[in-house]
């Protein structure tokens, strides 16, 4: 165990206040060169051949002709930047959690209710909830049929809801338009009409998870979570959670992690009862806007599909993973979102 725990030491470094490898370019790209690593990952590395073995398929194949544009140093850098913008996030008068019982890792298949306390204590919801952009996500979230296998069948005026969730979020706050200027920058959408538009069939876009039935979207599986197989499949916005235990279909049991955050948006991993079907660990940022969750979920997906994404948010790591849904696709052949949420392993 000693000399396992030697050589972890000597191929990790911490810098800038993350832990990074030695000799990988995980995490790192776009990070400007440092003696300390024993190879580098930015475009000078190519110049003086000390690039890190894995540079090319990570930095300069990660989300293909997209990312290539976008650095692991950028996508940080804009995080920040959407992270000061979000002021819709809930404040501490406006929200309190009580986490309780926290369980190992190891225990959060045991489906045992440690927490006798609801995890949300008190959400002013007329405050935050008459602001459009929680307005519009509320309208959409109670659309849907959790259960796969079931066809999704959406009325003229849901569909509008759809358009209006996007356009609330993304176009009418300081937040969704700072991600299109840089999306837009980096030649990944020309106009704002394209960007919601692609959003639209990224997020809101039907497949068949079950059955051949066009019963689940990317939207639906991370905002409103689904049943499959039995189980709770995705789930990972706290609004949805607040209100489903609000109304009693929900049942917090524990949380098997909590970031470093002392203000909101925190992550939590949670593990609860939804109406009869449990989720082992539904990872969620707490406490932050609709748009904020959109916005950093899109960025990852759209940088970084189907791997880690390494964010800063006051200065502590956030790593989103995202899916990309491969049995269909839209468009000229891009890809659904699958799934998308915070690691809350680290």
């Amino acid at each position: 165990m000693k000399v396992i725990a030697v050589l972890l030491l000597y191929t990790t470094l911490f810098y800038q206040g993350y832990s990074y490898s030695l000799d990988s370019c995980e995490g790192r790209c776009g990070l400007g060169t440092n003696s300390s690593f024993t190879c580098q990952c930015n475009s000078v590395c190519e110049r003086y051949n000390d690039c890190c073995s894995d540079y090319a398929e990570l930095c300069k194949a990660d989300g293909g002709d997209v990312g290539n544009k976008i650095t692991d140093a950028e996508i940080k850098a804009l995080a920040e930047t959407l992270y000061s913008l979000d002021s819709n996030k809930a404040s501490a008068s406006e929200l309190t959690i009580n986490p309780q019982a926290l369980v190992p890792d190891s225990q959060t298949g045991s489906k045992n209710d440690l927490s006798p306390e609801p995890l949300y204590l008190h959400l002013d919801d007329d405050t935050l909830f008459s602001r459009p952009t929680y307005a519009a996500l509320l309208a959409v979230l109670d659309n849907y049929n959790r259960m796969t296998g079931q066809a999704e069948d959406f009325s003229s005026q849901q569909l509008a809801e759809q358009e209006t969730f996007l356009k609330e979020t993304m176009l009418n706050t300081k937040l969704g338009r700072e991600l299109f200027a840089f999306l837009n920058t980096k030649g990944v959408y020309k106009s704002e009409e394209e960007f919601v538009q692609d959003l639209k069939m990224m997020w809101f876009g039907l497949y068949s998870r079950n059955n051949n039935k066009l019963d689940s979207s990317g939207f639906e599986h991370i905002f409103a979570g689904e049943i499959k197989g039995g189980k709770v499949s995705g789930f990972h916005n706290w609004i949805q959670f607040y209100l489903l235990e609000k109304s009693g279909k929900l049942n917090y049991y524990s949380h098997s992690f909590d970031g470093p955050w002392i203000s909101y948006p925190d992550v939590m991993g949670l593990q609860f009862m939804w109406d009869g079907y449990y989720k082992q660990v539904g990872s969620a940022v707490i406490g932050c806007s609709p748009e904020f969750d959109l916005a950093i979920y899109s960025l990852c997906y759209i940088a970084r599909p189907g791997k880690h994404c390494y964010l800063s948010l006051g200065g502590q790591q956030l790593i989103i993973q995202t899916y990309t849904w491969d049995n269909s696709s839209y468009g000229d052949g891009k890809k659904f979102i699958g799934s998308a949420y915070p690691v809350s392993m680290y």
